[in-house]
C-alpha cells in the first residue's frame, strides 16, 4: 500500500507547486485545479470502495489518511485568506454531516458513520473549485465556459431524469440554475462546483463509500432519486455560502472595503 500511496502524493504535490492563477492556458488551469481534484477524489475514494474491503479492513483508514495528506499539501500551499476559509469549511462539513447523514438519514456510508475523510474533503473541494473559478485564463473565457457548463448540466440531470427517474436531482438542478440566473458574480464558481459534485457522488457511490435511499431523502415519496441523485450539489451550496458568512463575519472591515472597491470599479466600467 505505500508503495502506491507515496508516488501519487509526490506528483500531488509537484501539481499543487505549480502556478494556477497567473496561467494563461484555461487546459492548463483546468488540470491544475479540477484536473488534480478529480484525481485525488478517484484515488482517496478508492481507498475506501468495495473492492478495497475486500483486501483489508483498514480501508477507510487508509482513506482518511490519504485525506489528511492531501489537506496538508493543500493547506500549505494556500494564502492567510483560504486558509481560514478551509477550516471554516470544516467546521461546517463536520455539523452538516452529522445533522444530515446521522440525525436526518438522507443518506448513508458505509460503516454507517461520518468518516473523518469527509469534511475534510469538503474544504479540498471547496479550494479546488475557487481556484479554478478565479484563474485568469477562465475568467477569460468566463462567459463561454459558463454556457459549457449550463448545457453539460441540462443534459447530465435529463439523462438521469429519463434513464434513472431522478425526479428529486432534475428539480434541484433547475432550482440551481434558476437562483444562479441572478447571481451573475458566483455563477462559474457553482456551475463548476455542480460538475465537480456530480463526479465526486458518481465515484462515491460506484465504489459503495456511500448510498442514497430511493425517493428524496426517503420521507417524500412523490420524489423519486437516483443513487446519487443528479442536482445534490445545491447542498453543497449551503457549505460555500456558510463557509464566506463566517469570512465576512470575521473580517467585517475587510469585506466593507472590497464591496466599496467593487462599486468604485463596476461606476468607473458605467
Amino acid at each position: 500500500m505505500a508503495q502506491f500511496i507515496e508516488p501519487f502524493f509526490i506528483y500531488f504535490l509537484y501539481f499543487c507547486c505549480m502556478s494556477l492563477l497567473a496561467s494563461k492556458s484555461p487546459y492548463f488551469a483546468t488540470a491544475k485545479s479540477l484536473g488534480a481534484l478529480f484525481l485525488f477524489i478517484g484515488f482517496g475514494l478508492f481507498l475506501d470502495s468495495s473492492y478495497m474491503v475486500l483486501q483489508t479492513e483498514n480501508a477507510q483508514l487508509y482513506a482518511n489518511i490519504s485525506m489528511l495528506i492531501g489537506f496538508a499539501i493543500v493547506f500549505w500551499q494556500v494564502n492567510r485568506r483560504v486558509k481560514e476559509q478551509m477550516v471554516s469549511a470544516v467546521i461546517i462539513a463536520i455539523i452538516g454531516e452529522y445533522l444530515f447523514s446521522i440525525l436526518l438519514g438522507m443518506y448513508t456510508y458505509r460503516l454507517e458513520n461520518v468518516p473523518h475523510y469527509v469534511p475534510l474533503g469538503h474544504a479540498i473541494v471547496y479550494v479546488a473549485v475557487l481556484y479554478f473559478s478565479k484563474a485568469s485564463s477562465i475568467l477569460k473565457n468566463k462567459i463561454k465556459i459558463e454556457k459549457f457548463l449550463t448545457i453539460f448540466i441540462l443534459i447530465y440531470a435529463s439523462v438521469f431524469l429519463i434513464f434513472k427517474n431522478d425526479v428529486f436531482g432534475f428539480v434541484m438542478t433547475i432550482a440551481t440554475l434558476l437562483i444562479l440566473r441572478n447571481k451573475p458574480r458566483e455563477r462559474l464558481f457553482y456551475l463548476a462546483m455542480y460538475i465537480t459534485v456530480a463526479y465526486l457522488e458518481i465515484i462515491g457511490t460506484t465504489y459503495q463509500c456511500w448510498w442514497w435511499p430511493s425517493t428524496a431523502w426517503n420521507v417524500i415519496p412523490f420524489l423519486p432519486s437516483h443513487n446519487p441523485p443528479s442536482g445534490i450539489s445545491l447542498f453543497y451550496f449551503l457549505l460555500d455560502l456558510g463557509t464566506l458568512w463566517f469570512y465576512k463575519q470575521r473580517h467585517k472591515i475587510t469585506w466593507s472595503r472590497m464591496k466599496n472597491i467593487r462599486k468604485i470599479r463596476t461606476n468607473t466600467i458605467d
